[in-house]
């Protein structure tokens, strides 16, 4: 699959993320364990509840699709930036009734499961992210950028919940704002997922997570936007 052919283009790239947004919620839940089929998840966005879901899991998933729906307004209107006051707004839609707080930076401490690696402490935070913002800004590919965004917020853990879908919403908040088709992690890639971001977090080495989440940007999308119909 060669990016390189893709012409960016703002409205054709937030059209494609708009016609996949049950792909993308059923698959964000299903990254954290929660296992709605995609009707199901179709039915939650169209208001609907869903039996034999506890109604956190609901909450979770229409929180997802309200964060991409605020998402995509930004994108559309050109109020998207690469900030904290965006991250923070955006969090008080991903992580409503979810995280301890939403909305704001986690004022104490956070483990991840499954490695030794501590996240830095909450009064870090504020200068972090504005090194990952100047960071982000030295990175000319806007895949490289935007998955440095996503690892960096994946790591620094800003937020008491919702990290992992924080930094995938701001990294592809990066992609649409420069006309890129944004990436999506499968639901049937969770444990090579799980199993790389692990690893990430104890190294802080980025290729790996990289090469995997450009290996996950969708065919279809690099075709359309190539005009190549296989995405070669």
């Amino acid at each position: 699959m060669t990016l390189k052919n893709i012409k960016p283009d703002k409205q054709m790239a937030l059209m494609l993320a708009k016609n996949q947004l049950a792909e993308l919620v059923h698959d964000a839940v299903a990254l954290e364990g929660i296992l709605f089929t995609l009707p199901e998840i179709q039915m939650l966005m169209n208001g609907h509840t869903v039996g034999g879901h506890p109604l956190s899991d609901q909450q979770i998933a229409i929180n997802q699709a309200n964060a991409w729906g605020y998402l995509f307004d930004a994108i559309e209107n050109g109020w998207f930036d690469l900030s904290a006051r965006f991250a923070k707004d955006l969090h008080s839609i991903a992580g409503k009734e979810e995280a301890l707080t939403w909305g704001d930076y986690r004022h104490g401490g956070v483990t991840i499961s499954g490695t030794e690696y501590l996240p830095p402490e909450p009064e870090e935070l504020p200068a972090l992210f504005e090194l990952m913002v100047a960071g982000a800004l030295q990175i000319s590919d806007p895949y490289d950028r935007a998955i440095f965004v996503f690892l960096e917020m994946a790591r620094s853990q800003f937020f008491y919940d919702v990290n992992k879908r924080m930094g995938r919403f701001m990294m592809n908040g990066v992609l649409l704002a420069n006309g890129y088709p944004v990436i999506n992690v499968p639901a049937k890639r969770r444990e090579e997922f799980d199993a790389l971001m692990l690893t990430f977090y104890g190294s802080g080495y980025k290729a790996p997570m990289g090469a995997f989440l450009r290996s996950c940007i969708d065919p279809r999308a690099v075709g359309v936007m190539s005009g190549c119909p296989n995405g070669s």
